[in-house]
C-alpha cells in the first residue's frame, strides 16, 4: 500500500484502510455537514445550496436533497440536474456514486459501494475494496431500494420498491425483487 494514500486508493477499487486518519477526517466532515444539511426546514435556500455544494462532489441544478441523508464522503457523489432524493437515503459513496439528469430516489434507498471481505480474517483486519454505482438518466428507484456495489442502472429505468439491486440493469426495463430481475420492458 505504499505510495498511494488510503483516499486513492478506495476510489480507485484498491484495498483500502477505512480506518486511516485522512479518511477518519473526511468522514467526520460529511457527517457534520450532513447533521448541517438534515436540520434545515427550507429547501432549497441558499444555506442548503451552498453545504449541498459543500458535501457533494457535484449537484446540478434544481436537485434536491430530503432530510436524514446520510453519506461517507460526499465527495465522491455526483448528481445530474433535477435529481431528487427522498427522506432517509444512505449513499455509502467509498467509490463513486453518479445520477444522472432527472433521477428519483425514493425514500429509505441505499446506495452502497463499500465491499467488506468474505473471509473473517480479513473483515478482522478492517481491510475493504468499493465499486462505483452508476444510475443513467431519469431511473426511478422505488421506497427502500438497496443498490449493491458495481451496480450500474440504464436510463429510465423502474426499479420496485423494495427491491435489492445486485446486478446492472439495461435501460428501458421494470425491474423488482430480491435479488432484483427485469419484469418486463418499458419501450
Amino acid at each position: 500500500m505504499a505510495g498511494d494514500s488510503q483516499w486513492e486508493r478506495m476510489v480507485r477499487g484498491l484495498e483500502y484502510y477505512p480506518g486511516d486518519p485522512h479518511l477518519q477526517r473526511l468522514h467526520q466532515r460529511a457527517l457534520e455537514l450532513c447533521l448541517r444539511l438534515n436540520s434545515l426546514s427550507e429547501r432549497p435556500s441558499p444555506e442548503y445550496l451552498s453545504l449541498c455544494r459543500e458535501l457533494l462532489g457535484s449537484i446540478g441544478e434544481g436537485s434536491v436533497i430530503c432530510a436524514n441523508f446520510f453519506c461517507d464522503y460526499g465527495l465522491n457523489i455526483r448528481l445530474g440536474a433535477g435529481c431528487y432524493i427522498n427522506y432517509s437515503c444512505v449513499f455509502l459513496d467509498c467509490a463513486p456514486i453518479t445520477l444522472g439528469e432527472g433521477v428519483l430516489v425514493g425514500p429509505q434507498c441505499g446506495l452502497y459501494t463499500a465491499i467488506h471481505p468474505l473471509e473473517s480474517e480479513a473483515r478482522s483486519r478492517g481491510i475493504e475494496t468499493a465499486k462505483p454505482i452508476t444510475l443513467g438518466d431519469r431511473v426511478w428507484l422505488g421506497g427502500g431500494v438497496t443498490v449493491l456495489p458495481g451496480v450500474e442502472i440504464g436510463e429510465r429505468t423502474v426499479v420496485g420498491a423494495g427491491s435489492v439491486v445486485t446486478r446492472s440493469l439495461p435501460a428501458g426495463v421494470l425491474a423488482m425483487g430480491n435479488p432484483c430481475r427485469v419484469v418486463r420492458s418499458l419501450e
